[in-house]
């Protein structure tokens, strides 16, 4: 059975078929003309008038290079104090925690043993003494003796034998009443040093030995080391200046308390494995803020470049392949200068490429193009500060650029 199409539904369909024809060739030429009208406008917006910027002036001047690092609080030294005999502690004059200063008592120790092998021992001396003295006597006889022709040479010899004998034993004798003499000093226990003592841990009644734990330790807390690490780079920069004199270290403590000091360690290696020296700074803890075991940051400057060229950091943009600068000329047109950038801190940065004296962009830099035609505006910054608003945001921008 053949299909018929009926005539209405070919012309309705031919009716659609124009009528989106017609839509198309509407839709391309709008586009057509659309398109030239979109670039010429985009153009004429580059093309168009002065590009408002901030600008400042380059200066010359030393800047001193500031190596920043986080530093660890140590002690000095420490000491832990532990009996030289065996003894019965008879009394601890000392409190845990308790600043003591450098010979004060800490511990008394029965040595009533050592007492007694002392008392012996003087005993002993003073019969050797009076041994020797005899023999010295019989000696001297025995020498006018010989001389009238009474005794034999051997009988001489015999008299001399028993006097260097008797002062050998002597010179013996006088080592242990010497050593009797030491071992009776260590019943008083004095502090070697002068700093903080830690935990007690004996009473009276207590027996030490030698050989079993410290009695109590002793830390030297002033002065007081910082010990902190700098990247190898820095290492010639820190040597040169040790070598031309004393090196100034400052650790600020929680972010406020300043304390300067100077650098007295410099480690013999860099550590292979983070390419790192490690440094010791000393500073003077009278006060006792600082504590073994504390951070606090460090800073220094070991090197100062003279006549460097300094502008603001945020004029210094970042090309493809190198760093560059808007310059400001003489014809009021902005032109990109590729500079070599030697340091940056405190929100300026050090740079090489320029002159002195040169106008740089500091604001606006992002509008900018080379040749492009820039006049003088107002900076933000300055307007919010005058008009009251924006404190934080500059206080904000301050902080950032002093931070580490």
């Amino acid at each position: 059975m053949d299909t018929q199409i009926s005539p209405v539904v070919n012309a309705k369909r031919r009716w659609w078929m124009m009528l989106i024809g017609v839509l198309f060739v509407a839709l391309v030429t709008a586009v057509w003309i659309w398109r030239p009208q979109n670039n010429i406008d985009k153009t004429k917006g580059k093309k168009g008038g002065p590009v408002q910027v901030v600008s400042t002036v380059a200066v010359q001047g030393d800047v001193s290079v500031r190596l920043t690092a986080n530093g660890a609080v140590s002690a000095l030294q420490t000491v832990e104090v532990r009996p030289q005999i065996s003894a019965t502690v008879i009394a601890v004059h000392i409190k845990e925690g308790q600043f003591v200063r450098k010979g004060t008592r800490l511990f008394t120790l029965d040595t009533r043993t050592e007492a007694s092998n002392l008392n012996r021992a003087e005993a002993q001396l003073a019969k050797d003494r009076a041994d020797l003295a005899n023999a010295e006597r019989n000696f001297q006889r025995q020498r006018e003796l010989f001389q009238q022709k009474f005794i034999s040479q051997a009988a001489l010899d015999a008299a001399q034998n028993q006097v260097d004998g008797l002062r050998g034993q002597l010179a013996v004798d006088q080592a242990a009443a010497e050593t009797s003499r030491v071992a009776l000093s260590f019943g008083a226990i004095v502090a070697p040093i002068s700093g903080r003592t830690g935990a007690i841990n004996i009473y009276p009644g207590s027996l030490v030995q030698p050989n079993a734990g410290a009695l109590v330790s002793i830390t030297q807390i002033d002065p007081i080391n910082v010990g902190f690490t700098l990247t190898e780079q820095h290492l010639a920069a820190v040597q040169q200046a040790v070598a031309k004199g004393s090196v100034i270290v400052s650790a600020t403590l929680n972010g406020a308390d300043l304390r300067m000091g100077r650098l007295a360690f410099v480690d013999n290696a860099v550590d292979a494995a983070s390419g790192t020296i490690r440094l010791k700074a000393e500073f003077q803890n009278t006060d006792n803020r600082l504590w073994p075991g504390m951070f606090v940051a460090v800073a220094l400057a070991p090197q100062t470049l003279s006549g460097a060229i300094s502008v603001p950091v945020q004029s210094v943009q970042t090309g493809p392949e190198k760093k560059f600068i808007y310059v400001v000329g003489e014809d009021g047109k902005a032109v990109a200068m590729p500079v070599v950038v030697r340091l940056i801190q405190d929100g300026i940065a050090v740079v090489e490429g320029i002159a002195a004296g040169t106008r740089v962009v500091v604001e606006g830099a992002q509008n900018l193009r080379p040749g492009s035609v820039v006049v003088e505006a107002k900076s933000a910054e300055a307007s919010d500060k005058k008009t009251g608003k924006g404190k934080k945001k500059a206080k904000k921008k301050a902080d950032q650029a002093e931070s580490p």
